[in-house]
């Protein structure tokens, strides 16, 4: 009789010594060095596959005992497909977490304010980061995926920081950023001010466009969309510089001459009146702002101080006058 309960004694002791281990070993970082390790889990796999898709990616963990774990939590059915980064410092349990979450390894790619859609295109395609789905379809057939209702995608997409899991659509990237986009313009439109001479918002975003291009200072683009503004409202002649050499195209040399304001585009507003037919840059919050509630001014002109900064007149005679004194 002694014999066998000294037997279950010890039956008992290796169980709760095991269970006791087993905790132990949930507890404890994956990691020891601060090598962080990129793996990924195939669509359809439990906790099995998962473990042996870790190991295969140099995750070094047990796939047994990463099983016996997921199913003692319950989570072994709970895992998401994807790519995801182990960092130093994550235990057994924290990465079954991280799965069953879907906090996969991400990327950030960022638009910069003024870019033309091509210089998007660009660090799209060249981000190593990104499934590149669309690299075969043109800006329209591009467009046509992303939002039919137009046509042209200049203008058309947030500038911003995007995050998204590695191995994301591009695809993906231009729905969002053009979301963002659509969302912030009407945001702006809502909040217009009176009386301004714009027929759609898609107008208020070409000029919002102009406004991206002619100034770095953000305290200056309400004066310049209040210029701007005003000449559409006397149907005078925007006769703006970066709408002519959104015109040229590539072939810009980064000098812009004579002979290329009277050259006529759909795009030289000094050949045409009112907006060119597109934006001509993807605008921020602060020039779409400017578009749509601009300064209170009646200036017609402006010219560069050489300082960042612009001097701002009423009437031709006046901005004469400062164009000798800070251009010449």
């Amino acid at each position: 009789m002694a014999f066998f309960s000294k037997t279950i004694t010890l039956g008992v002791l290796a169980a709760a010594g095991a269970v006791g281990g087993f905790a132990w070993w949930a507890g404890q970082p994956v990691l020891d060095d601060q090598r962080a390790i990129e793996f990924t889990i195939s669509k359809g796999s439990g906790a099995s596959a998962a473990g042996q898709q870790m190991v295969a990616a140099g995750v070094p963990i047990q796939p047994l005992m990463f099983n016996l774990l997921a199913r003692a939590t319950g989570k072994s059915g709970q895992l998401k497909a994807g790519t995801y980064e182990l960092k130093p410092g994550t235990t057994p349990l924290r990465l079954i977490d991280q799965l069953v979450r879907g906090e996969f390894a991400q990327e950030s790619l960022t638009i910069i304010e003024g870019w033309t859609f091509r210089q998007m295109r660009q660090a799209i395609a060249a981000h190593e980061g990104l499934k590149h789905d669309t690299a075969e379809l043109s800006d329209r057939e591009l467009m046509a995926r992303i939002d039919p209702d137009f046509k042209e995608p200049e203008g058309l997409f947030f500038p911003d920081t995007y995050l998204f899991a590695k191995h994301s659509s591009e695809l993906a990237i231009y729905r969002q950023a053009h979301s963002m986009l659509m969302k912030r313009l009407a945001e702006a439109w809502d909040k217009r001010a009176s009386g301004l001479p714009y027929k759609s918002p898609y107008e208020a975003l070409t000029m919002a466009s102009i406004v991206e291009k002619e100034t770095g200072q953000k305290s200056e683009r309400g004066m310049i969309a209040a210029v701007f503004v005003n000449r559409l409202k006397i149907g005078m002649l925007l006769q703006t510089d970066p709408t002519v050499i959104y015109g040229i195209g590539p072939k810009f040399d980064g000098n812009i001459r004579k002979k290329d304001l009277e050259t006529d585009t759909p795009y030289n507003t000094y050949t045409r009146t009112g907006l060119p037919p597109t934006p001509i840059a993807l605008p921020g919050v602060a020039s779409l702002t400017a578009a749509l509630a601009p300064a209170k001014s009646s200036a017609l002109y402006f010219v560069a101080r050489g300082n960042g900064t612009s001097q701002f007149s009423d009437n031709l005679t006046d901005h004469n006058r400062a164009v000798n004194q800070y251009q010449r």
